[in-house]
């Protein structure tokens, strides 16, 4: 009886080592914690985290592992949940190139709620998220765009199997331990995409429900209860349960260079607080903006898109054009341009209740149509292209080979510095505060113990 590939992938989990990752998984995994830090601070004040915090328990909730941007401890399970939640509720998140998902906000909670509950070095800290991540970006390659037209949320389903093995990794577990994990989180992930409707908050929680997931599928395993080790590639197995029958699964993708090839040092990490595919798009309507193009003169403006984003951002029209919700408008290719062209910008302040029903917005937006383009080449490149026609009939184009963040043009360590130090000034955290959690947040890489970052994270209050 041949290998599993759960139990490849948990061999390859168990044996990893911190100290043997190249010096480009453990920058990546840096720049994503940090990152990650710096969204929950973000967000701490939201509405969406103080249900999240308030479902589970709150500052009631007792228990040793932090939650970011407060000064309350709650349990393993909660924690994750929150710091999740926070790190994806406004879609600032890093995202890979190949199918859109989002390992930081999963792997990140997951794997810091499991190391402080039981007490893990740092060193055990960058190997989980090593782990957790380079599994998610393997998974989302197997059947690019399959769970999307499935109706699941990649990030959700893919992040419990992510975190199952980044936290066994982090707590040491053996592979028959891991394989386990990864048997049982394949009955613990879930989450759909309906939210797309009309912009309900449901995807926001998709990467700390994975996180939670994950700690209680590789706990479980580690007690010995039995997963199935087909998990991934079995007749109802996790890509038939979460994919569709036309698109060609392919494993090889999932264990080949396993170790040595690492996708995860290729993270995206963006430059705007929207979705992944929405990113072109302002690019290009900020270039034509700088070019000259006044946006009180278009009276049409074309994008052309990959037929895999269309239900996603550009349908259904009349929600896309006068989004009902703010974070609706984060998945809006009409909104971002409209805003990109207006604002210059496409930041937290472009995504609030007021700026939604700005009547210049909302004209521009509704001046924004679609065409799909069959040579586009999502999902395996992210790219932005928009035609506008003026009042005096003239025709102006732009377009955005790649995605700015990800691996042809990724964001400098000084970029993502002035995005943390923004994102905590709109959670209303102190430069100096921001400033010592970064360096704190940054030392983890270098030797220094967990608990100094834990102690750092409990001195906020809410």
């Amino acid at each position: 009886m041949s290998d599993s590939i759960a139990e490849n992938i948990a061999r390859w989990a168990a044996t990893t080592k911190s100290a043997d990752l190249p010096d480009s998984v453990r920058d990546a995994a840096r720049r994503s914690f940090v990152d990650v830090v710096g969204l929950c601070l973000a967000a701490r004040d939201t509405d969406y985290v103080k249900a999240a915090m308030n479902a589970w328990g709150g500052n009631g909730g007792g228990g040793e592992c932090s939650v970011i941007g407060h000064g309350a401890k709650m349990d393993a399970a909660g924690a994750a949940f929150v710091n999740g939640t926070a790190a994806h509720g406004e879609d600032y998140d890093d995202t890979f190139e190949g199918t859109p998902v989002h390992t930081g906000a999963v792997a990140v909670p997951a794997v810091l709620a499991a190391c402080e509950v039981n007490h893990r070095s740092s060193d055990d800290l960058i190997k989980g998220i090593a782990v957790a991540a380079e599994l998610m970006c393997r998974m989302a390659l197997v059947q690019p765009t399959g769970q999307h037209k499935a109706g699941f949320h990649p990030t959700a389903v893919i992040g419990a199997m992510g975190a199952a093995a980044g936290v066994g990794a982090a707590l040491g577990l053996d592979e028959n331990k891991i394989k386990d994990g990864l048997g049982v989180a394949g009955s613990f992930a879930s989450g759909i995409i309906e939210y797309l409707a009309e912009g309900a908050w449901t995807k926001r929680l998709h990467p700390g429900w994975a996180a939670q997931s994950g700690i209680r599928a590789a706990l479980l395993g580690r007690e010995g209860f039995l997963g199935p080790r087909t998990v991934f590639e079995g007749t109802h197995g996790f890509f038939y349960a979460f994919g569709v029958e036309n698109i060609e699964l392919d494993y090889t993708k999932m264990t080949g260079g396993l170790g040595d090839n690492w996708l995860m040092s290729n993270l995206a990490f963006k430059p705007y607080a929207c979705g992944t595919m929405c990113q072109p798009y302002i690019d290009v309507a900020r270039k034509l903006a700088a070019t000259g193009v006044d946006p009180a003169e278009i009276v049409e403006a074309e994008c052309k898109v990959g037929e895999g984003i269309v239900h996603r951002l550009c349908e259904p029209a009349a929600e896309k054009a006068k989004p009902s919700t703010s974070y609706s408008a984060k998945f809006s290719v009409p909104y971002c341009v409209a805003v990109a062209f207006l604002d210059n910008a496409a930041g937290l302040l472009q995504f609030t209740d007021q700026r939604i029903q700005a009547p210049k917005v909302l004209n521009l937006a509704g001046k924004v149509k679609y065409q799909i383009d069959p040579d586009n080449e999502y999902p395996a490149n992210y790219t932005g292209h928009l035609r506008v026609v003026l009042k005096d009939g003239s025709i102006h184009e732009m377009k955005q080979p790649h995605l700015r963040g990800g691996a042809r043009e990724p964001l400098s360590d000084e970029e993502l510095s002035e995005k943390f130090h923004a994102n905590a000034a709109y959670g209303g955290v102190s430069r100096d505060y921001a400033s010592q959690l970064e360096n704190t947040c940054a030392d983890l890489f270098n030797g220094s113990e967990l608990q100094d970052l834990s102690k750092l994270i409990g001195t906020l209050e809410p």
